[in-house]
């Protein structure tokens, strides 16, 4: 793993349960993640979002599912924030909706 790549998880606050029971879930796949450090790079930037309650990505998989509040997150939120998750210029991210359910 190269030490230069490593990146600090970020974490939300707590959402309610009620909260949860109501989010939207959309499933991603996820194009170029090669270590668990790109996993979590994605998943920051996806947390990063006003909305986004929870994030859950697979690297083996190549699959991230995201719990969201669909008034304020919309899937193409959720799909450039994973482009966004590798502007440092050294990685690239692409993200294309599987499944959206409300």
């Amino acid at each position: 793993m190269d030490e230069n790549c490593y990146v600090e998880p970020i974490y939300k606050n707590t959402v309610s349960g009620e909260a949860l029971r109501k989010a939207d879930s959309a499933l991603l796949a996820i194009w170029g993640m090669g270590c668990p450090n790109c996993a979590t790079r994605v998943r920051n930037s996806l947390l990063a979002l006003e909305g986004v309650y929870g994030v859950d990505v697979s690297l083996n998989m190549a699959l991230a599912e995201v719990r969201y509040d669909g008034k304020k997150v919309s899937t193409e939120m959720l799909v450039n924030a994973v482009s966004r998750a590798g502007n440092d210029g050294r990685h690239e991210y692409r993200a294309k909706l599987i499944r959206s359910e409300n």
